[in-house]
């Protein structure tokens, strides 16, 4: 099982999310960082566990604002440079090849971002590719053949419940459960609702290969004691 940390960029800066509701979000305030600044934030996670990607959403890119590319590039930048897993919208193929074509980046192709699933057709056998299941309130978010047809999903793919992000009520285990016995060998990413040890576990049991986490990290519900037993 591995633990991904969650970077949500929005203004250069990191905030904290909060059940999927991007207007409230506002800049993070951590115990592992004295700023809300992309790479601080970063380095203090890593005084948890030596993380070795970490999973970006881009919130001003998914929303057709101008994309976070600075905050990116002082991320690429670090020592030890992580690789990135980068939700930014993706959306048009010149964009999505120039990802995949980028060193240290895997691009995340969100559902909620598509009008259809032509570039999942096109890219979906793209090693570097992770398809995003996304999930809000109201249900998924994303042409329903996307969400029907495993044979389009590349070998990872994050099942987004945005819903519970943040919102201390526990992962989504029914619809990963699920997602999971659709998906055969591929490797499922759990995102949404993550609160300690005990919930790492019962993803585990499911199949579940990693999940991304951001709040339980920096409320400390998932201490460095805790993680020594996960990878990152």
């Amino acid at each position: 099982m591995r633990i991904i940390p969650v970077l949500d960029l929005k203004g250069g800066v990191v905030v904290r999310a909060a059940g999927g509701r991007r207007d409230e979000y506002r800049p993070i305030v951590t115990p592992l960082s004295a700023t809300p600044e992309p790479v601080a934030v970063a380095t203090g996670l890593r005084t948890l566990h030596p993380f070795s990607t970490f999973y970006i959403a881009d919130l001003d890119a998914i929303e057709g604002r101008d994309p976070n590319r600075a905050a990116l590039a002082r991320l690429r930048a670090m020592k030890d440079p992580p690789e990135l897993w980068v939700d930014a919208g993706l959306a048009d193929e010149a964009t999505l090849e120039a990802a995949l074509a980028a060193s240290g980046i895997c691009p995340v192709l969100g559902s909620e971002s598509q009008n259809d699933d032509l570039l999942l057709r096109r890219f979906c056998r793209h090693p570097n590719l992770i398809l995003s299941l996304d999930f809000f309130a109201e249900g998924f978010h994303g042409p329903q053949t996307i969400l029907e047809d495993p044979t389009l999903w590349p070998g990872r793919v994050i099942v987004m419940t945005l819903a519970k992000v943040g919102a201390g009520g526990g992962p989504d285990f029914d619809r990963m459960r699920e997602v999971k016995v659709r998906a055969g060998d591929r490797t499922i990413i759990a995102a949404g609702g993550v609160r300690d040890a005990a919930d790492l576990h019962q993803l585990k049991s499911l199949g579940v290969g990693a999940a991304l986490v951001a709040t339980a990290l920096h409320d400390k519900t998932l201490t460095a004691e805790r993680l020594v037993s996960f990878s990152g």
